[in-house]
């Protein structure tokens, strides 16, 4: 069952697509992040969702919160599908031990491998404020993303 609004989001340390470090503890007490689990780079539907999240990042940027898409994929896959789509965000492997974050949300799907399409919105104390989940194969609108981007305090 995934986490819900109101609670405190795990904290996490994995690698980007660039071999870097990225720890959701960085952003407390400066941004909100928006946590996009999503199943596999290079599938029809994950790539759509995120090169609209890349076409409406200023919907993100603008609000001071921080875009980290995640999935089981290496950051290998990862960073030669980010150059493909020309991802200017963070790609989070959640790749070894396989999917332990999207497990700690709640998300991944143990009989497929790999996580869920999951979204979370999380405050820069740390506290998750939305989040919304689409069933297997249905993408999620950028409408969801605006509408849970409101539920965000703006970080002053």
């Amino acid at each position: 069952m995934a986490l819900e609004n109101d609670t405190q989001a795990p904290d996490f340390k994995l690698i980007n697509q660039f071999g870097e470090s990225v720890q959701l503890s960085q952003y407390r007490g400066t941004k909100s992040v928006a946590l996009v689990f999503f199943p596999l780079a290079f599938s029809g539907i994950c790539s759509g969702e995120l090169c609209e999240l890349r076409d409406n990042l200023a919907l993100f940027e603008d609000g001071g919160v921080e875009l980290i898409g995640i999935s089981v994929d290496s950051r290998h896959a990862l960073r030669a599908f980010g150059e493909q789509e020309k991802y200017t965000f963070d790609l989070v492997a959640d790749f070894w031990p396989h999917g332990a974050v999207a497990k700690e949300y709640g998300v991944f799907l143990e009989e497929k491998g790999f996580a869920n399409r999951a979204t979370f919105l999380i405050d820069p104390s740390g506290i998750i404020r939305a989040s919304f989940i689409t069933a297997p194969g249905e993408a999620r609108s950028i409408d969801s993303y605006r509408a849970a981007l409101g539920q965000l305090a703006p970080v002053v």
